[in-house]
């Protein structure tokens, strides 16, 4: 966080979006964005490598749905104090994130919070932004996800950890839980709650709550 905007929320959150992103990591944290637009004012800039429409499918008219960029990685506006960063399919495709890592590392020590979502937090670790940080991840797509970040202090067990200005979540849904308590970390526990409640969610409050080790077969 600059030391102009210590003390201030966040208003400028931007997506880092990429062919074959996960459709939940994205919508899912965004609902809430829309929700709490009503009472806060945001602003949101969609980046992509090109205007075209990202779509969830890494195939050519693959069954998929797609988003309209708002911004390019090469024009993104310099001011954005959240980055989120979902995971997906895409996350494996080296030439397809490539751009995404590029801009990670240009831009994080501009950004006030770094979020994300499943294997976004292996994108992110391709970076280099996450060495020596805690972070967490999808945990079906654990072993691969560790690889991308060796120097990364990965937790197995969390529904989502907190580093600094770094908030990586475990598997998609796992965002929504994230989204909240960030929510309530940077807003107020009673905004969270509000939205959430607006939202019909019951909310996992306890990061370290993780059903999901067990289920994947991973190792503890």
């Amino acid at each position: 966080m600059t030391e102009s905007n210590k003390g201030q929320k966040p208003t400028k959150y931007g997506i880092a979006l990429f062919p074959g992103f996960q459709a939940l990591d994205v919508f899912g944290p965004v609902d809430i964005l829309n929700l709490l637009s009503k009472s806060t004012n945001l602003e949101l800039a969609i980046l992509a490598p090109t205007l075209k429409p990202v779509s969830t499918s890494l195939e050519a008219g693959g069954f998929g749905q797609s988003i309209v960029p708002t911004h390019t990685y090469e024009d993104a506006p310099s001011d954005i104090d959240v980055l989120l960063v979902p995971g997906g399919l895409g996350t494996r495709d080296s030439a397809c994130i490539a751009v995404v890592v590029a801009y990670i590392q240009k831009t994080f020590s501009r950004l006030d919070y770094l979020l994300t979502v499943c294997t976004g937090s292996a994108l992110v670790a391709k970076s280099g932004v996450l060495d020596g940080r805690r972070a967490t991840s999808n945990k079906r797509a654990w072993k691969w996800a560790i690889t991308q970040g060796p120097k990364v202090d990965w937790v197995l067990k969390a529904r989502w950890v907190t580093d600094g200005n770094i908030w990586t979540s475990s598997g998609i849904s796992a965002g929504i839980d994230m989204m909240y308590a960030f929510v309530a970390e940077v807003y107020g526990g009673e905004v969270a709650q509000d939205l959430a409640n607006a939202s019909e969610y019951r909310r996992n409050t306890d990061p370290n709550d993780d059903p999901f080790v067990e289920q994947s077969g991973v190792a503890s």
